[in-house]
């Protein structure tokens, strides 16, 4: 399979894989995005990844001009087999080892071997993720030695020479702000306040000046934090 500067992104609908997005579109030729319903309880966030694949196309055409299919994939499954309080409507508690119950075991394994099996069938080899080990919950499937380990076992378990990249993974939420900033503007910044999503809550009726959330959740007190940290540093 020849290598080509394809990429395949993971993009949820939210802050992190938005940038990614915009990152991609700034270096690839051609980029494919793939979205996964897991039966996360912040379903709504699908409906809000094609309200920004939308209005990126509308907002910033020059910048969206090789932005290609999108594919969403099933793991409704998957998911179930979770039962934590991203996949279930309960309190989000912290367990034991210390991460909170919004950890889903093995969901961005999961994620980058169906993207990869799909980049496989279309040739995207490059595949790109969100995942951040500085603001973060602690889940270790976001870890750089983790999606090392990832990338190695697609080489082998494919025989494809696939490429994870994650660019947020040494920025904290304040950097990846200014990353936003820096790659398109206030126009991308609005963007992501008004077309992304990251309460695990799913809730859309409250709207702050980061974006729409709970504004109490492990997800939107990250976001609120990393704003307020990068407008104190504006």
């Amino acid at each position: 399979m020849q290598k080509n500067n394809h990429a395949l992104v993971l993009f949820s609908g939210g802050q992190d894989s938005a940038l990614c997005l915009v990152w991609a579109l700034k270096r690839f030729d051609h980029v494919e995005t793939i979205g996964f319903d897991y039966g996360q309880r912040h379903h709504v966030e699908l409906r809000v990844r094609q309200s920004f694949l939308s209005e990126i196309k509308t907002t910033l055409p020059a910048l969206s001009k090789n932005l290609g299919e999108d594919h969403c994939v099933d793991l409704a499954g998957f998911g179930a087999l979770a039962d934590c309080s991203l996949t279930r409507e309960r309190a989000i508690v912290f367990s034991e080892n210390g991460l909170p119950d919004t950890f889903v075991p093995g969901r961005n394994l999961m994620f980058f071997t169906a993207a990869a099996a799909l980049g496989y069938r279309r040739n995207l080899m490059h595949l790109v993720g969100g995942m951040c080990e500085t603001d973060y919950s602690g889940y270790p499937d976001c870890r750089q030695n983790t999606l090392d380990a990832m990338q190695e076992t697609l080489h082998l378990g494919m025989e494809a020479d696939f490429t994870i990249h994650t660019p947020l993974m040494c920025l904290d939420k304040a950097q990846s702000w200014q990353m936003g900033q820096d790659m398109g503007g206030q126009d991308l910044i609005d963007l992501m306040i008004e077309h992304t999503h990251t309460c695990y809550l799913g809730t859309r009726d409250k709207r702050h000046d980061w974006g729409y959330g709970c504004g109490t959740c492990p997800a939107c007190d990250l976001r609120a934090r990393g704003w307020a940290q990068w407008q104190a540093s504006s």
